[in-house]
């Protein structure tokens, strides 16, 4: 398929999806926050990051717990606030990140799903092509003589060069 060039109308997609600059630009910035989303999935759903948030957790709960009193940042005394705060916030934005994340790859899934069912039905078409070809060949053999009717006739014609011909038969007896 010909690439397309910046700024080329194309008529053969619809009129919502033919490209234009800032349609381009939204694009690029799309895929690009697509990739960031992907990225964020991945990331939250490694084993470090669930140690990494955990040692934060334990670090801020130690700092705020045994730390001078006087630095302390987040109270005991109020269920450390601040604390769950950061934690929902955290979680409020990485479940829609996630989601996301999850849409463009059903996306892709569609559109692999769709090439394999496209590849399926040209793997059917050859096959019954093949099939159909066999099948004529098989029929075509048939009609060619065997070789057990090739000694045959064979055998028969050296049979008919083996007689005398009646007029040799003829020539002999004068």
């Amino acid at each position: 398929m010909a690439k397309q060039r910046r700024g080329e109308i194309r008529l053969d997609a619809p009129k919502g999806l033919r490209g234009s600059a800032l349609a381009s630009r939204d694009k690029s910035s799309s895929d690009r926050f697509g990739r960031f989303t992907e990225w964020v999935a991945r990331a939250m759903g490694t084993p470090g990051f669930l140690v990494g948030l955990s040692l934060f957790c334990v670090a801020w709960l130690a700092y705020n717990t045994w730390g001078p009193e006087n630095f302390r940042f987040d109270s005991a005394a109020f269920g450390f606030t601040a604390l769950t705060l950061i934690l929902s916030l955290q979680a409020s934005y990485a479940a829609p990140l996630i989601l996301l994340a999850q849409n463009r790859q059903d996306d892709r899934d569609r559109v692999q799903i769709e090439q394999d069912r496209q590849r399926a039905e040209r793997n059917l078409a050859d096959t019954e092509y093949l099939a159909r070809e066999v099948v004529a060949l098989r029929l075509a053999m048939k009609d060619l003589a065997s070789r057990e009717f090739i000694r045959h006739e064979l055998k028969a014609l050296l049979e008919d060069l083996e007689k005398p011909s009646p007029t040799e038969h003829h020539d002999n007896t004068h």
